[in-house]
Formats: C-alpha cells, structure tokens, sequence
C-alpha cells in the first residue's frame, strides 16, 4: 500500500478507502488506484487486516506427498529452524499434482507468508506460476526437486555421486545386469540419480540395456508392476538401485511375490531411509537422506533471503550409502 500510495502521489489512507470502495474517494480515483494495484499484483493480508500490532511471521511449505518420512524429516527440520527465529509454518500437500501446487502457491501469496519453501510435483512441467513468484520478489527456496537455478536458491542432495558409489557396490558384490527404477525423466532428482547409475556402468565397461532402465512414474502400484515386467525377462536383472522410497519397497515386494531370493537372486539398494530400511528382512541396504538438515538448510536459506540477502545459492547435503543385507552376493 505504501508503495502504490507513492507512485501515486497520495496517502496510505487514501489507498486503503480507495480499494475498499470508500463513498469518500471518487470513482476515476478508485479506478487508478485498483489499475496501478493489479499492475503491481497487490493482494490485502488478511493476517495484517485482523492482527495489526501482532502479524504472525510466517513460512510456506509446499511438499509432493506428507505420508512420506522423507518429507515428513524435511518439514520437522523446517519447522525446528523457523522456531528458532520466531517464525510459524503452514505446509501444503500437493499429491504429486501440478494443479494442487499452483492452488498452493497461490493460497501462500494471498496469505502474505514472508517465504516460502517447496519441492515440485512429479507432475509439473509448467513454472509459471513460480516465475510469477519471482515476478513479485516473494522469497523462494526449492529443495530436492527444483527448477528455476537462476532465480532461486536451492538445497539438494548429492543424489548422482551416491547413485554411482550404490552401483559400484552393486558391481563390487556380484552383480551385473543392474537395473534402475526412477520417476519421471523431467525431474532433476531423477536426471541426476539416473546419471550417477550410469556412470558406474560406463565406469565399469558395463553395456547399458535400455530395458533395464525405467523411469516414468511415482507411485506403489506401477512400481510393483514395473519390477515384475523386469523379473518375468528372459534374461532378468540380477540387481535393482530404486530412486525413492516408495519405488523401493514396492520393487522388494516384486522381487518376494516371485519367490527369488533377495540378495542372491536380485540385489536391491534403494533410496530411502534408515527407520523403514533396517526393520525390514532382509534389512534393507539403502542411500540414505540427512532430510532433517536438508530442511534445516532451506530454512536458512529462506531466512537469509527474506533479510534482504538477494544471493542465489546451491547447497548439497550429502547422502549416505549404509550396507545391510539386501546388496551384496558374495
């Protein structure tokens, strides 16, 4: 409101009776007024309306699917960090769905949330509304997923150095016919997990076999199915490296339902974390995320934003690749 009142020559007060449709401003007023706010994407805080003297500071959280420990880590760590400075967090999940992100972001900009923190859908594709974000100068953060590097700052793990040490342990153990399992190839997360697997491949003066890689969706259901089309080969896989979790036990599934023996039949390393992987048997060898500092992180990095620091940065958290049971075959 300040900064419409003095592109326009005239009073906060005056802006404010202006875009409540006062009887005291008069209608070619009103109109330049509603023009100049519409310009500049203006929206009334209701959080400001209601609390004057006392608007809560607050943080968006946008994430693809809460249910998930890996998400539920991220946000926990958001949410320890926030606290330490005085900040609240509302969290929005999308379900993987583009439409649901947009709507999100959305609802984040009417609600005048200082930042905002998110992860992409698997299905979007379009960043519009994202560019928009950047339009309006709202403080962003992305971490996992991104896009946008240069407009925004980021957290993201080391997925394509800790996909290539798994497929290195795979070789090292036994296996030869490893197959990936991924998402959709428009992620980075998945570009970038799928490259460090086929590094170790190449590495290794291993053939690569298109058939052997599949990426295309998240979700439980075409995972299983997708594993048990790669067992029912001719020549099957004798390992898989899964991309989440999700995808991980649902190919462990696979590999029981068909009788074969985990490691010795097919060897399975997946992306996922330590409180599922270790209670499972085999006990799952598994990459696993330091999530909670991962949310940690993009919270700093939000905060330094929102403080006026306009510095666009990439900061890894490390991933870690924990041996159990399910890897190796000698």
């Amino acid at each position: 409101m300040k900064d419409l009142a003095k592109e326009l020559g005239v009073s906060i007060a005056t802006v404010s009776r202006a875009l409540r449709n006062s009887p005291e401003i008069g209608a070619e007023m009103q109109e330049k007024v509603k023009a100049l706010a519409k310009k500049l994407n203006y929206r009334p805080n209701p959080f400001a309306q209601s609390l004057r003297k006392e608007a809560p500071r607050v943080i968006g959280v946008v994430v693809p699917n809460l249910v998930t420990h890996y998400y539920a880590a991220v946000l926990d760590g958001i949410e320890d960090e926030a606290r330490e400075s005085g900040y609240s967090v509302i969290c929005a999940n999308t379900h993987e769905d583009s439409e649901r992100e947009v709507q999100a972001i959305d609802n984040f900009i009417n609600l005048h949330v200082e930042g905002i923190i998110a992860c992409l859908a698997q299905s979007t594709t379009d960043y519009k509304h994202f560019e928009e974000i950047s339009q309006m100068s709202i403080p962003l953060v992305f971490f996992g997923r991104t896009c946008l590097s240069d407009k925004f700052s980021c957290v993201m793990a080391n997925g394509d150095v800790a996909a290539q040490e798994a497929t290195q342990h795979l070789i090292d153990t036994g296996s030869r016919r490893i197959a990936f399992i991924g998402g959709p190839n428009h992620l980075d997360m998945v570009r970038r997990r799928k490259h460090g697997y086929l590094e170790a491949l190449r590495e290794n003066r291993i053939p690569i076999e298109r058939e052997l890689v599949v990426c295309e969706k998240i979700d439980y259901d075409w995972a299983l199915e997708a594993t048990k089309r790669l067992l029912d080969m001719e020549n099957r896989p004798d390992a898989i490296l899964a991309f989440n979790d999700i995808i991980t036990f649902a190919a462990f599934s696979a590999i029981k339902d068909k009788g074969l023996r985990i490691p010795e039949d097919v060897a399975l390393i997946g992306f996922t974390d330590d409180v599922h992987a270790q209670y499972v048997t085999p006990r799952m060898s598994a990459i696993e995320d330091q999530s909670h500092e991962m949310g940690m992180e993009a919270c700093r990095l939000l905060l330094k934003n929102i403080g006026g620091d306009q510095k666009i940065c990439k900061k890894i958290v490390p991933q870690k690749l924990v041996i159990r049971d399910t890897s190796a075959k000698k």
